[in-house]
């Protein structure tokens, strides 16, 4: 069993050096942009902080197999037990000049994210696991070498006078949308990247439902940031927990919750 503290205080360093690498293209006057072999995007930004985080988690835990997003396509062979890493998460977000990108790292163990990072550089927020059963935000400005101020996090009870969905600001869709009616929502907020998991960890939401498509790098660190918050991420269909080491990584429609809600 690996042990929390060192491997969290690494990925914790890793995104926010990766932040400010981010950062700096976020605040050019052009963000040159690429096309990959599904036509997603992906820019300058995606292919350096992914360099440094996977260049840090080799460096520091060469005995852990490592998925992330820019290097998954020989890696669908991967096991049950792994780093995975979204660098960029929120791409068109971060094209279109929005804030809510996020960076993500994640430990899978056994096919259950156990540890992750969430850092939203755009918004100073930086989330993470402190164990299995606990997670925090940390309170900036952020030290590279040194945790500042934490304040744990966890689930809200779930209101029905105001129950708050989220959902994704550039993927909306017909299911989506029944099911957030299905729910009697009172409120959306409509959030990019994987802060609608952190957004349901800290109690500013209740659900999170998603039919469109998703990669495991997409969704594991707020996974287990949600899970160590007292909520769950559970597959649509069977209502069984989502889990990682798929073939090609994807992901089935989920819903990520706080654990009173009932489905």
């Amino acid at each position: 069993m690996i042990n929390c503290e060192p491997l969290v205080s690494v990925m914790r360093h890793l995104v926010l050096r990766a932040g400010d690498v981010i950062t700096d293209f976020f605040e050019r006057d052009v963000i040159p942009v690429q096309e990959k072999s599904d036509s997603s995007p992906v820019t300058e930004a995606d292919l350096e902080a992914d360099a440094l985080i996977s260049d840090g988690l080799k460096q520091a835990f060469p005995s852990l197999k490592l998925v992330t997003e820019e290097q998954a396509v020989s890696q669908n062979r991967i096991g049950k037990t792994f780093l995975i890493v979204d660098p960029l998460d929120g791409t068109q977000e971060f094209i279109k000049r929005g804030k809510d990108f996020t960076i993500n790292i994640a430990f899978v163990e056994r096919g259950v994210p156990i540890y992750g990072v969430v850092y939203a550089p755009g918004h100073q927020r930086l989330f993470f696991t402190r164990s299995r059963t606990q997670a925090v935000e940390e309170v900036g400005p952020f030290s590279l070498d040194h945790i500042g101020r934490v304040k744990p996090i966890s689930v809200r009870a779930a209101d029905s006078d105001d129950f708050i969905a989220v959902e994704s600001r550039r993927h909306r869709d017909d299911g989506t949308q029944t099911l957030i009616r299905k729910f009697g929502a009172r409120r959306v907020k409509r959030v990019g990247s994987s802060l609608k998991f952190c957004l349901v960890a800290t109690g500013e939401a209740d659900i999170y439902p998603r039919f469109g498509p998703t990669m495991e790098w997409d969704t594991a660190a707020g996974h287990a940031i949600l899970q160590s918050a007292g909520g769950e991420v559970v597959c649509l269909d069977t209502q069984e927990p989502l889990k990682y080491g798929k073939p090609e990584f994807r992901n089935p429609a989920f819903i990520a919750h706080s654990g009173g809600v009932q489905l």
